[in-house]
């Protein structure tokens, strides 16, 4: 079963370029030996990765998102440390260590007519330990930034958040598509419907979406429900982007909330359904920042990335999760 496995500072000492006369990211950022230390260390914020894409898979998608952690974790810790930056404030945790399901993953046969299906219990294995990491952080006063994987993981964000605060959370996404797709095995397309279904999900608001990406079913579901809304791309091409965004915040910042950024939205940014059309990077960052400066923003995911040899996926990441720290109010 997937397993938290705690980074400690020799981790990290391979993903770094030393030079003289400057200090970077990964020089000053935190680790801990034990998950006990957690509440008493000073940092705000707690880095976790999901090296997994076999959610992306269960849903007939393009693997590739396993990649973005390391990709993200090794710009990361070269940002430098100045006035701007505070690495101090951020606890790098680890990794929900998914080896063991990857490579049953590997191992199924797709011409096995149950080959979804199987896909589909390993992510239900990865999110119960999705879940228990991000309570805990939460539990213990921290906000957690989380790396994934596919976006099968926001189930487990969700729930390990609802958990934490005794109370169902609300969720605003970046995103092209919905993630509202039927209740069947546990996929990328159907977190945010699981995490309704059970209870865990309030308000969900999807800013972004793609129309031409977006079953009917699921227009009229969002439609007929109070708690469900979105804003069409295609409608925010014209539109003061900022004043749209805030009233996506304003429906979730009621009360507590989780950022959901599924890389998808950007133009031509590598992710498992990667689009010529969407938002661009500098955009996204200023809704993150948006986002962050809300008091009510509990946690932060992004997923669906992939690391390229033609993109830098990992800097790329790296500015949204700096984004994310400065502007965090908590």
């Amino acid at each position: 079963m997937a397993k938290l496995k705690l980074f400690r500072s020799k981790d990290l000492e391979h993903y770094l370029g030393i030079r003289p006369g400057e200090t970077k990211f990964g020089e000053k950022v935190g680790v801990i030996a034990s998950m006990e230390e957690l509440p008493a260390h000073g940092a705000k914020f707690v880095l976790f990765g999901i090296p997994e894409d076999i959610g992306v898979r269960a849903n007939y998608g393009r693997p590739g998102a396993a990649t973005a952690w390391d990709s993200c974790l090794r710009a990361l810790l070269n940002v430098q440390d100045n006035l701007f930056n505070h690495p101090e404030d951020l606890l790098v945790l680890g990794i929900v260590d998914c080896s063991e399901e990857n490579e049953k993953a590997s191992n199924l046969e797709m011409a096995d007519p149950n080959y979804h299906q199987k896909l589909g219990d390993l992510v239900n294995m990865i999110d119960k330990q999705v879940t228990t990491t991000v309570e805990r952080i939460l539990r213990a006063g921290k906000v957690p930034i989380i790396i994934g994987g596919g976006h099968n993981n926001a189930y487990g964000n969700i729930k390990g958040a609802a958990s934490a605060l005794d109370s169902p959370i609300n969720v605003l996404n970046l995103d092209a598509h919905t993630d509202l797709r039927q209740l069947e095995h546990c996929h990328s397309g159907n977190c945010f419907s699981y995490a309704l279904d059970r209870g865990y999900l309030q308000k969900y608001a999807v800013f972004g979406l793609h129309q031409n990406y977006t079953p009917q079913a699921i227009f009229e579901q969002m439609l007929a429900s109070d708690d469900l809304k979105f804003d069409l791309f295609e409608d925010l091409q014209n539109a003061d982007l900022s004043a749209e965004f805030d009233q996506a915040l304003e429906f979730v910042g009621n009360s507590k909330f989780g950022l959901e950024l599924d890389c998808d939205v950007m133009a031509h940014f590598p992710s498992s359904a990667v689009s010529p059309a969407g938002f661009s990077l500098e955009e996204v960052r200023c809704f993150v920042k948006a986002a962050a400066n809300d008091r009510n923003c509990v946690y932060f995911h992004i997923c669906e990335a992939i690391a390229t040899d033609i993109y830098p996926t990992g800097k790329a990441l790296s500015y949204l999760v700096t984004d994310f720290m400065r502007l965090h109010t908590h």
